[in-house]
């Protein structure tokens, strides 16, 4: 008998036992780690049915937690470990709902408070992008760069002049890009940096075709960051892409909110991209060039909110669920993605139901028509206990923004979708400012006045067509 013979004999009983192996493997995972005993009987039952393919799913799209090693860095620090007594209310005793939320979100998330920030609103990539290239330009020392999509367009390509330029001005310059948003745009812009000769790095860089890697495909780094000199920081929901500059009519125009702040908490931002730089470069950016002493700029007290399928798992929605029970009379919600879980779903009914107004403001058409149908399956739930749905006209809007009482404002990258609040690494800061939330509550105000209310009436007489479509939409949220 030669070999061939003998494979051919063997083959096939090799490759059951490996079959077995794996699908036994997948499931004392899906057993041990999978909090919600449903996800973990639908996890077991693709594995047993889909022969070999399946346990290779649950590797790719199961596995939503992975371990790294935190990095200590050496940060200046004017942080305040305890709650201040006065949160910028004038009176403030008549805030413990806000001294409350305070030390739930301290003690959820490990990350100190930050008092004297500045935090400017900039609307749209018309008035983001300009300043961000004009604080690239300023750099004397450093600049950090993190972001979601780094498009390869007319906006991309000013960006790598500007960091391009830094460079050869002796600036330290690090980019850092997520290995999925890095393919929005053919060719990718990691051409033009490799190029450019601007040190990057790809987040998370996995495929099927990398065995090794397959357990981290559906993670993402979502997180938007840019760091000049340690002092002055840009953060937000936007990704680097023309269509954000409506001014310019792109042909797929994208409203969105960005944020420029300075103060203490910008080492707190720093922290977060260093961290995410060492995990992947295996560099530590430390010392006076990335981490100056920090200084007062303004009257915002702030907090960095890391979240992600890590040590961070949950902040984000620890977060939203403890700002929903302290809130007393009003919150407003913007959100591009809005599929929250009943977790969630009961805290927004809780809420209405306590007598706060919640007004939720989402796109009247998505970008993703997917997420727009399982989002509408969803809305019943929550306008019947009187919570409020705004849908704004177009163009698409992109904007992440939270505001509690007219005093709470959480800023930043994550959706309320189970993609941002389960799998992805993301970047949020809450503020205390009532001055600051009375500006966004402006913004929002705008656009709730060319928005359509949404009824509970009209969410119930949909189409039948078109509620068995969305009703099937929404049994694969928690993988959109």
């Amino acid at each position: 008998m030669n070999w061939l013979d003998h494979l051919a004999r063997c083959g096939p009983p090799l490759a059951a036992g490996f079959d077995f192996l794996a699908a036994a493997l997948a499931s004392v995972h899906a057993l041990i780690h999978k909090r919600d005993s449903r996800a973990a009987t639908l996890w077991l039952g693709i594995i047993w049915l889909v022969p070999a393919l399946g346990p290779l799913l649950y590797l790719a799209l199961g596995v939503n937690r992975i371990r790294r090693r935190a990095i200590t860095l050496a940060v200046h620090k004017a942080f305040t470990r305890d709650v201040p007594e006065n949160l910028g209310e004038p009176e403030p005793h008549g805030a413990e709902n806000l001294q409350h939320l305070a030390r739930v979100v301290g003690r959820v998330t490990g990350q100190p408070l930050t008092t004297g920030n500045q935090i400017e609103p900039l609307v749209n990539g018309d008035a983001a992008f300009p300043a961000m290239l004009a604080a690239i330009d300023a750099a004397e020392k450093s600049v950090s760069l993190a972001t979601y999509i780094f498009d390869n367009d007319a906006t991309g390509g000013k960006f790598v002049a500007a960091l391009e330029r830094a460079i050869k001005r002796g600036v330290a310059v690090r980019v850092l890009i997520d290995s999925a948003g890095s393919r929005y745009s053919w060719p990718p812009i990691t051409f033009r940096l490799r190029h450019a000769k601007i040190p990057f790095a790809k987040f998370l860089p996995a495929s099927l075709f990398t065995p090794w890697r397959v357990a981290t495909i559906n993670l993402r780094n979502h997180r938007k960051s840019l760091i000049v000199d340690g002092w002055t920081a840009f953060t937000g929901g936007m990704n680097l892409r023309h269509g954000n500059m409506l001014a310019e009519q792109p042909p797929h125009p994208v409203q969105d909110l960005h944020f420029r702040v300075t103060g203490p908490v910008v080492a707190g931002l720093q922290a977060i991209f260093a961290n995410d730089w060492a995990f992947t470069k295996e560099e530590i950016l430390d010392g006076e060039t990335w981490f100056p002493e920090v200084k007062e700029a303004g009257e915002v007290i702030a907090r960095v909110i890391p979240d992600g399928p890590d040590a961070d798992f949950e902040n984000a929605r620890w977060t939203l669920l403890a700002a929903l029970a302290e809130a007393q009379s009003a919150v407003k919600i913007l959100t591009p993605y809005f599929l929250p879980d009943p977790a969630l779903i009961s805290a927004l009914n809780l809420a209405a139901l306590r007598g706060v107004r919640v007004d939720i403001i989402l796109p009247a058409k998505n970008n993703l028509p997917f997420v727009h149908w399982a989002s509408r399956a969803l809305w019943w739930q929550v306008l019947e206990r009187g919570c409020h749905i705004w849908l704004a006209p177009p163009p698409f809007d992109h904007s992440k923004l939270m505001i509690v009482d007219g005093h709470w404002v959480l800023l930043g990258s994550a959706n309320w979708d189970a993609r941002s609040l389960r799998l992805n690494f993301e970047l949020n800061v809450e503020c205390y400012n009532r001055s600051l939330a009375q500006k966004m509550e402006k913004i929002i105000a705008g656009k709730m006045s060319a928005a359509r209310e949404v009824t509970l009436a009209e969410a119930d007489q949909r189409p039948l067509p078109e509620k068995l479509r969305d009703a099937l939409a929404r049994l694969f949220s928690p993988y959109l």
